[in-house]
């Protein structure tokens, strides 16, 4: 559990996971463009910034039993998504975007402002540079980043201590 180890309580972040292929690529790219000073994580897909600590042991439970019941979650990347100053992979998915609001109907009351809201499925390869930085990545990336179809495998908890995130459960969708 969460207090195990630690001073305090940290929020805690719920992730979709990536196809491991995918996710490798994307964890390049990363590294490649995200200015290293804060690049303290690998390619992620956020569902959630900050659900509160106090409800990990229901997250757990919830993110166990959906991977036992959800097969994997058919997916698009369509490619490149401008961040302003940065840059991310696009993607689309109906089936997460449902599990998303099954989520957050279930945790209502507990959500930030910004977990209230629909995502935008994407994985940031860039981010906190210039705009122009920004759009010079942009071009060079959008011819070669080919839409492509994929699966999201299942979900992941961490814990946001200001830097890395200290990784606590991965499900695999199962049903």
């Amino acid at each position: 559990m969460i207090g195990e180890g630690s001073s305090a309580p940290a929020p805690l972040i719920l992730t979709a996971k990536l196809p491991d292929d995918l996710h490798r690529w994307a964890t390049r790219l990363r590294e490649a463009h995200f200015p290293p000073e804060r690049n303290y994580l690998e390619a992620h897909v956020t569902l959630f910034h900050a659900l509160p600590p106090s409800c990990e042991s229901e997250v757990r439970d919830c993110c166990a039993q959906l991977a036992r019941d959800q097969a994997p979650l058919p997916a698009q990347l369509l490619g490149i998504m401008k961040l302003g100053k940065g840059t991310a992979l696009k993607l689309e998915s109906e089936g997460m975007i449902a599990l998303w609001e099954d989520l957050r109907d279930r945790f209502h009351g507990l959500l930030t402002p910004q977990d209230e809201h629909r995502p935008r499925l994407h994985v940031t390869i860039q981010n906190k540079v210039s705009l122009e930085e920004a759009k010079a990545l942009q071009a060079e990336l959008g011819p070669q980043v080919s839409p492509r179809h994929f699966a999201f495998s299942g979900l992941a908890l961490h814990a946001y201590r200001g830097g890395p995130w200290d990784h606590l459960k991965s499900w695999r969708f199962r049903g």
